[in-house]
């Protein structure tokens, strides 16, 4: 065996010993049923770790990496029928691939049915799947794996057992699998030497645990930011405090408590429990969320992809913005104020819990559409729902608790509160203007998951520019509401948030622009994405750039520009990918770094188009796995695995021309600052050290 063949097995032998950095999120198992009639079932069994999912056999083209399964035996097989999914299927648009894509998580079976063709003798079968593992943050790279077992024919033989399994553990002796070396390297249709791949994939000088500067190490962060849905619901409070329905029991509530006693002491006291169940209640109105995602943990991403629920949510967000307007009110039935506002007579903790508890429903004619508007962001915007709304929902009950605790502390402070007036109103009809731009946000999920892709980006933009125009009309006081004065006096501060709406109507028609470079990216979870727009233009590469392919050929370009290489490991069916590359990479203080300072190596480790036959592998992996190394695709995430220890897109590494790591590699969709750092860490030490 050539030399270079041995440096690969080494090279394997190392990835095993570091297997446990590299993420392996999905278990699989084999199994094989004798259903009688000389008839047989191959079940491959996949268990997923939490969060984490594989597509679907049935996925649409250019939409990520539809699982395959194969079965087959040398000793000859009849397949029967196709391949069947066992499992929930998960069904949900997605706005970097712009179709509908079906995944599976938690658990999931592929089966196959087969006769053999020789049920006298012994068979040995083989089963292979491809895959793809994904979770919200990043995309591990295909992955194709092969089991073996071997079955005896009740025809010819008493077998000892209907059913094999392939788990890492011993079976019965008559179906049992071979013994497999602890590293082993193998050709792919026989015993004989292993073939040669044509540039060795352990780069040897890739260290990337000892990067030459340590600057630039942008910390790996969790998607899911619960401190901003706690500040949002902080703020939503405050705002609610502002309303008609609240803003006049404050210095009632307030009040009761420090003057109806004549112990100041006990009354303040009573006045902050009173606040702590104010924020007790609404903390509590998210435990029925996480009750429902404990037994169907899958619900809320099945509501936030579904084409009825989505529409549904559009036509109440419309009716809370008639509530606002002052068309009508939204109240809960007044049997339920009556029996909490009776239970207060208890007295004592139990009575100041149940004023709480009045207050909290009391006030749900104004209240209620913001809470709904945290529901509805929640649900529609995240995987993890009953934690985000528990943060959004508690922030919403500090703010009440905090204002409630320090007026009764402060009872004198009540003085310098604004007086009841029109300007609740105000802040009322401003909310249900609120209520309907994003009421069309539920709507575009909607056209979106059905495809009728009605509802294009610039029409989305249309529409809010109507509604900015009717706020912006409306504060100035050329148009009112039912519950407005007949002669609003136009305020300094109603006045200034007209110029602020004035802004952010010259923002959004900006959105009208044809760019190369994608715009309104503060809105980017909002609109509906790019590729649906009456002004779609596909160009060559990305944002102008074009990438290589092969990691050799860019080396060498890069020496022969003197230039940084920035690994791009990424894929087709890569949904973080082109989150990257559309909204950090086209940043205006990104883009240029790219286009003229690295040489961009993107490669994919999806890419199906075979390698030469001579190139071809399989890498025994243990327990009846093997690792297929037939594709373009087999070969980068090999390397990447080898070289990085990772095997999760997009990964990003710098690299000197002679291959050398510059800083440490970053993973995943990640903030512009923090991939800004990264590049301009990595291209100072080098231009610092050429």
């Amino acid at each position: 065996m050539q030399f270079k063949n041995w440096l690969f097995l080494f090279s394997i032998f190392a990835l095993q010993l570091f297997s446990s950095q590299i993420k392996d999120p999905v278990k699989l198992k084999m199994e094989v049923k004798d259903l009688g009639n000389n008839e047989y079932e191959a079940i491959l069994h996949a268990t997923l770790e939490k969060n984490w999912h594989v597509y679907s056999q049935d996925l649409p083209e250019d939409s990520g990496i539809p699982t395959e399964m194969k079965v087959s035996s040398k000793d000859g097989i009849q397949l029967i029928g196709k391949v069947v999914e066992v499992g929930k299927k998960i069904s949900e648009f997605s706005e970097a691939f712009g179709v509908k894509i079906v995944y599976f998580s938690n658990n999931v079976s592929f089966k196959q049915k087969f006769k053999l063709k020789n049920p006298e003798k012994p068979a040995n079968i083989v089963a292979e799947i491809t895959y793809q593992t994904c979770d919200d943050r990043v995309c591990l790279a295909p992955n194709t794996l092969e089991f073996e077992k071997n079955i005896t024919s009740k025809v010819g033989a008493v077998a000892t057992a209907e059913t094999a399994t392939v788990d890492g553990t011993k079976t019965e002796d008559s179906v049992r699998t071979a013994d497999i070396p602890e590293v082993a390297l193998v050709a792919e249709n026989s015993n004989s030497e292993a073939k040669p791949i044509d540039r060795n994939l352990k780069v040897q000088s890739i260290t990337f645990d000892q990067p030459l500067t340590d600057c630039g190490v942008a910390a790996e962060k969790n998607n899911e930011n619960f401190w901003t849905y706690l500040i949002l619901g902080f703020v939503g409070g405050l705002i609610a405090l502002l309303t008609p329905c609240v803003f006049p029991m404050i210095p009632l509530t307030v009040s009761f408590f420090t003057k109806g006693t004549k112990d100041k002491a006990k009354g303040k006291r009573d006045a902050l429990i009173y606040g702590f169940f104010i924020f007790i209640i609404f903390a509590l109105l998210s435990l029925p969320f996480h009750i429902i995602d404990g037994i169907a943990g899958n619900i809320f991403n099945q509501i936030s992809t579904s084409i009825w629920l989505n529409i549904a949510f559009f036509v109440i967000f419309i009716y809370f913005a008639g509530s606002f307007f002052g068309y009508y009110d939204i109240t809960l039935p007044s049997s339920i104020a009556n029996k909490s506002s009776k239970a207060e007579e208890a007295g004592g903790i139990i009575g100041i819990f149940f004023m709480a508890l009045t207050l909290v429903i009391v006030s749900f004619s104004c209240t209620g559409p913001i809470l709904g508007s945290l529901l509805g962001s929640a649900v529609t915007g995240s995987t993890n729902v009953p934690m985000l709304l528990t943060y959004a929902l508690s922030g919403f009950g500090i703010s009440w608790a905090i204002v409630f605790g320090l007026l009764a502390l402060f009872p004198q402070a009540l003085q310098s509160l604004p007086k009841s007036g029109g300007w609740m109103n105000t802040v009322k009809v401003v909310l249900g203007f609120l209520e309907l731009g994003l009421a069309l946000k539920f709507l575009s999920k909607a056209d979106l998951v059905s495809k009728t892709m009605f509802l294009k980006r610039e029409l989305f933009i249309a529409l809010w520019i109507l509604i900015t125009i009717g706020l912006i009309v409306y504060l100035f006081g050329l148009i009112r509401f039912p519950h407005d004065d007949k002669k609003p006096k136009i305020s300094n501060a109603r006045k200034l948030f007209g110029v602020g709406a004035i802004a952010f109507l010259i923002y959004l028609i900006q959105g009208f622009i044809p760019a190369e470079r994608p715009k309104l990216q503060l809105l980017s979870g909002i609109l509906p994405p790019l590729n649906v727009s009456y002004f779609q233009d596909e160009s060559d590469g990305i944002l102008g750039m074009h990438p290589i392919h092969d990691y050799y050929d860019a080396i060498e370009v890069a020496k022969k520009e003197n230039k940084p290489l920035l690994i791009d490991f990424t894929g087709y069916g890569c949904e973080n990918c082109r989150k990257m590359e559309e909204f950090v990479w086209s940043e205006p203080d990104i883009l240029p770094i790219l286009q003229n300072e690295f040489v961009l190596a993107s490669l994919y480790v999806d890419d199906k188009e075979a390698l030469p036959e001579s190139e071809q592998q399989s890498v025994d992996m243990g327990n009846g796995q093997k690792k297929k190394v037939k594709t373009i695709g087999d070969k980068w995430s090999l390397f990447q695995q080898l070289n990085f220890n990772n095997n999760s897109q997009p990964h990003y590494v710098l690299v000197t021309p002679d291959g050398k790591v510059i800083n440490h590699p970053v993973s995943g969709y990640m903030p512009k600052e923090d991939f800004k750092q990264f590049l301009e860490c990595g291209l100072k030490y080098f231009k610092e050290n050429k």
